[in-house]
């Protein structure tokens, strides 16, 4: 990986350009930003190589180019959902053996998740997307956001809350779907 002591880009590419465009789709919900902001965050890096000193954290390096890479890509223009390419993923990937039904259910879920991730502020957006979509650990979170532990841990939990909100999930939901009876329905 290392080239006359240095890093060498395109090695960082070839691991880790998927979790980078990943992480981009995520964040702007179009594949045309997600690809442009891959290509930035690649360009930035290979710019700032020497910057990086653990070359064992380069994903999370990269990520977090991408991370300031998006959020001034959003302050640049207003963010408009853009979810037919995603629709086709989604399709796609869809196994054949699933009912049209299940099959639809699963377009209007992830639609309705899409349209609620967009409402909810960059700051929850990227941490939802970090924990929840790119499964990355408390700790590596924090790194790739250069926040403490305990900042990761609060914002991953009122970004849950404001997700669950815009999507119209509330607690008295939850709680009526078996998981427990209101006092008021008890005998």
């Amino acid at each position: 990986m290392r080239v006359g002591g240095q890093l060498d880009i395109e090695d960082l590419y070839e691991y880790y350009h998927k979790d980078v465009y990943q992480f981009c789709l995520y964040f702007t919900n179009s594949v045309q930003d997600a690809e442009d902001l891959t290509q930035d965050t690649f360009m930035k890096a290979m710019k700032n190589l020497k910057t990086l000193k653990n070359h064992d954290r380069a994903k999370y390096w990269l990520l977090a180019i991408a991370r300031h890479s998006a959020i001034d890509h959003i302050r640049k223009r207003k963010l408009k959902s853009l979810l037919p390419e995603l629709i086709e993923r989604l399709k796609m990937s869809s196994s054949m053996e699933n009912s049209l039904d299940e099959h639809v259910l699963k377009m209007e879920k992830w639609e309705e998740v899409q349209q609620a991730l967009l409402k909810i502020k960059p700051d929850y957006r990227t941490v939802l997307i970090l924990r929840g979509l790119q499964e990355l650990t408390i700790k590596e979170t924090s790194e790739v956001l250069q926040q403490t532990e305990l900042k990761v841990r609060v914002d991953f939990h009122r970004a849950v809350k404001e997700l669950k909100k815009h999507m119209g999930v509330t607690e008295r939901m939850v709680l009526a779907n078996g998981q427990e009876r209101r006092a008021d329905s008890r005998s």
